[in-house]
């Protein structure tokens, strides 16, 4: 099953599940209640910490709920904030989830430290819930903006063209998978 945030980032091939950490969270484990999938893959843009380029296309299969304060050892968590469903033994890029979009560049790259490179709100809910359920899942993604003061104006400015680039990408990529 391939599924999306909603509100402005839906698409023609996926469910929405809603916006942010809590949102995805709550309607994929609706979701999974009652109808559980043998899939989830999830589809959404992202802001870049400043290795990877605007509309580049991302896979990933591991996320992260790392807050600005724990970079600065303001904060600590005793939950495990890491979760993947990669299975095998390749470097996977890391997709940090918050409610929240990071707007300080000095502040995110370093994340960049610790192997996480890309931000996008709703992925590390739709890995846990899918850890939980113990469904295979994944994330494509398609960078729309820097972690900066722009990063609002450039989402924007990039949202409609990044869309377009995901669905043309995933449906490459189910083409692919199809045709074997």
């Amino acid at each position: 099953m391939i599924i999306c945030a909603g509100n402005n980032e839906t698409f023609d091939f996926a469910t929405p599940m809603g916006v942010g950490l809590i949102e995805s969270a709550m309607n994929i484990t609706r979701l999974c209640l009652f109808d559980k999938p043998e899939f989830l893959l999830f589809v959404g843009t992202a802001g870049s910490y400043g290795k990877h380029e605007i509309f580049d296309i991302i896979e990933s299969k591991t996320a992260s709920n790392i807050e600005l304060g724990f970079l600065d050892s303001c904060a600590y968590t005793p939950l495990d904030n890491v979760v993947s469903t990669n299975t095998t033994n390749t470097q996977d890029i890391i997709v940090n989830s918050s409610n929240y979009i990071s707007t300080c560049k000095e502040q995110t790259k370093k994340f960049l430290k610790f192997g996480v490179e890309i931000e996008n709100m709703e992925f590390y809910s739709v890995l846990k819930i899918a850890q939980e359920f113990n469904i295979p899942a994944g994330g494509v993604f398609c960078v729309t903006n820097y972690t900066n003061k722009n990063a609002h104006k450039d989402f924007l400015d990039n949202h409609t063209k990044a869309k377009e680039l995901l669905t043309e990408h995933v449906k490459k990529r189910i083409k692919e998978l199809t045709s074997v």
